[in-house]
């Protein structure tokens, strides 16, 4: 038979409370916290804002301070601007009978003021101007930095991969082959990751000037502090029973990694690839405003000079790539699983 615990041991039996009176001191002082940084980081400002644009989008008041920001904004950006204009005497080597394709030349009649040195006077006369109008012209310079964005992003995201391949296995605790070259790695890609990307194109733009190469370097600096890390912890994390059954069969580290680990880790490695990938080309666009080349550069340039519809078009491209890459690395996660 079964033995009966004795009613001694049941009331000595009790179970452990999840929370105690140290938590509750703890989610006090979290409180009073939170309650203090609201305060200095303006909530109440906040909420009082949103809520008068919520009521002014309803009717309920006329107007608010969110929406007079941005109603002319996003009046200004609809229709995005696709087509380019521009006089011809500001084109260099302009060559009237080899135009760009679907592109032509627009003559206009416009009025001049000028100030007569005789008479002092404003003299008003009409001259002829001439355009190149190109229908698409803008679109396709979008493009072409949006494809620049792109090859710095995939440039910087391939070479993170591959230095941080190795680099994980220095900074994966069962792998490394001493502590020192542990702490050593871990501290380089602690360094790597907490440095913004944005400050350090400034100065990698100061060392290599503007253009790519100093956005490709930012970005694969910061992807290689974010990748060897979870690289790393990947392998950490991997099931050890096949290592000890290849260990016990006298393979070496390399051939572990390579047999018992790395089919484990890859779904997981080329998720975090392709998230690296997606998260550069974003920042790419925001890099491009130091001067790190891309299509930031010319955001920030249409931006100051308040031509907002064709901000709606750098927008509108840096959407649907985004958008176009995320569907591809979907489809490709689901081939490799």
């Amino acid at each position: 038979m079964t033995d009966i615990p004795t009613s001694s041991a049941a009331q000595a039996w009790r179970l452990k409370q999840p929370y105690g009176w140290r938590t509750l001191l703890v989610l006090a002082a979290l409180f009073v916290f939170a309650a203090v940084s609201a305060e200095r980081m303006q909530f109440d400002r906040m909420l009082n804002q949103i809520g008068d644009f919520a009521f002014a989008s309803v009717g309920l008041k006329e107007d608010s301070q969110i929406g007079r920001g941005m109603g002319g904004v996003f009046q200004d950006m609809f229709p995005i601007a696709i087509a380019e204009r521009r006089p011809v005497e500001l084109i260099e080597h302009f060559d009237e009978t080899n135009l760009p394709l679907f592109s032509h030349v627009e003559t206009v009649r416009v009025d001049q003021s000028s100030l007569d040195p005789d008479t002092l006077q404003m003299n008003t006369i009409t001259v002829e101007k001439a355009y190149l109008v190109e229908p698409v012209g803008y679109l396709v310079y979008v493009l072409g930095k949006m494809v620049e964005t792109i090859e710095i992003a995939a440039w910087a995201s391939l070479i993170a991969i591959l230095f941080s391949l190795p680099l994980a296995w220095l900074c994966a605790g069962n792998y490394s082959p001493h502590p020192i070259v542990y702490g050593a790695a871990r501290s380089l890609v602690s360094f790597f990751r907490a440095v913004p990307e944005l400050i350090s194109a400034l100065f990698l733009v100061l060392a290599f000037g503007f253009g790519p190469i100093a956005g490709i370097l930012a970005l694969t600096l910061h992807s290689i502090g974010f990748l060897a890390k979870f690289y790393a912890e990947d392998i950490e994390s991997a099931d050890t029973g096949p290592q000890e059954a290849l260990k016990a069969a006298g393979a070496n580290d390399f051939t572990i990694l390579r047999l018992a680990v790395l089919p484990q880790v890859l779904p997981s490695y080329t998720g975090l690839s392709f998230y690296i990938l997606d998260r550069n080309i974003r920042m790419a666009t925001v890099i491009g405003l130091v001067g790190a080349g891309g299509i930031g550069q010319e955001l920030k340039g249409r931006f100051d000079m308040f031509q907002y519809d064709r901000v709606g078009t750098i927008l509108l491209v840096i959407f649907l790539t985004v958008m176009a890459l995320d569907l591809i690395s979907a489809r490709f996660r689901r081939d490799i699983v």
